[in-house]
């Protein structure tokens, strides 16, 4: 199989699984993409392994029923991806403790993955889950 083949087949997996998980809420449809080794490196000290980030899923889509999240850009190369997305939807249930606040919100990041034969092993998620709070109007931000 070639590079190119190889390229393809994770651009469209990555593509598939994140529509079904994210989009539709089929969090096992993640268990094609991804290592039962699974580790996902964000804003917490601790990585995240596959059921923490399934957990995450199903609960930011129980607060943000209306969620869409978008792939924009995926690019592949070796054993690497990058991958730049953005999501929204209103918040109409709690949500981290945070009470409904029927705001809509929009947040966009940057997921960095590293393939072991067909399944990622490892991510590095960017993005700013402060950008969140003055969305959901829990905080002022820039005020005098």
């Amino acid at each position: 199989m070639s590079r190119s083949d190889i390229r393809d087949i994770r651009r469209g997996l990555i593509e598939k699984v994140w529509e079904a998980a994210w989009g539709q809420g089929d969090i096992d449809a993640l268990d094609t993409l991804l290592s039962p080794a699974y580790l996902r490196h964000g804003g917490d000290p601790h990585p995240q392994g596959l059921d923490a980030l399934k957990a995450a899923i199903v609960s930011t889509r129980a607060a943000f029923p209306d969620l869409v999240t978008t792939v924009d850009d995926i690019v592949v190369e070796g054993d690497r991806a990058a991958i730049r997305w953005h999501s929204s939807g209103t918040q109409t249930n709690p949500f981290l403790g945070v009470p409904p606040t029927r705001r809509y919100v929009e947040v966009s990041g940057a997921t960095f993955a590293r393939f072991e034969g067909d399944r990622v092993v490892e991510e590095h998620v960017t993005w700013d889950p402060r950008a969140l709070l003055p969305a959901l109007g829990v905080i002022r931000v820039g005020q005098d």
